[in-house]
């Protein structure tokens, strides 16, 4: 049972198949192509993609911090909720060195949504509306197309 052939060194290099020898040699999806974004990153995106068409009609939106969370926090820093309604934003004025800023809730706002342009206007909704609050203006005058479907 001599073999002449030396079996190859499992040294520090990659890993081109699985242990059975097959198997995918790398990621489903490259990083770039949406399959591999979450979406939770997704929701990301849509958040700033409303803020980037804002910033250019208000510039003075670049000093305001955008965040997504995923749900109200009870007793947070942002508005409590009552029983009745779960918000979908929040906004925090500028104070005490801190920039101001604008929250979107992720969950609750993709359960009142069906599919991803609804989503897309429901974002973009809350997001007006939070600015709104936060400029002291109308959603209306924050973005003229505010309430359009």
């Amino acid at each position: 049972m001599d073999s002449p052939m030396t079996p190859p060194a499992g040294g520090p290099g990659p890993r081109r198949r699985d242990r059975h020898g097959r198997g995918m040699r790398g990621p489903i999806a490259p990083p770039q192509v949406p399959l591999a974004a979450s979406r939770a990153d997704l929701f990301a995106d849509l958040v700033q993609d409303s803020v980037e068409r804002l910033e250019r009609r208000w510039p003075q939106l670049a000093d305001v911090d955008f965040h997504v969370l995923e749900v109200p926090q009870a007793g947070g820093a942002y508005p409590v909720w009552n029983d009745e309604a779960v918000p979908l934003g929040g906004v925090m004025p500028a104070r005490d060195g801190h920039r101001a800023r604008v929250v979107v809730y992720r969950r609750p706002v993709e359960i009142r949504s069906k599919g991803r342009d609804e989503r897309a206007a429901l974002v973009h909704e809350v997001v007006v509306e939070q600015i709104a609050e936060l400029l002291g203006l109308t959603p209306e005058t924050v973005d003229p197309r505010y309430g359009e479907d």
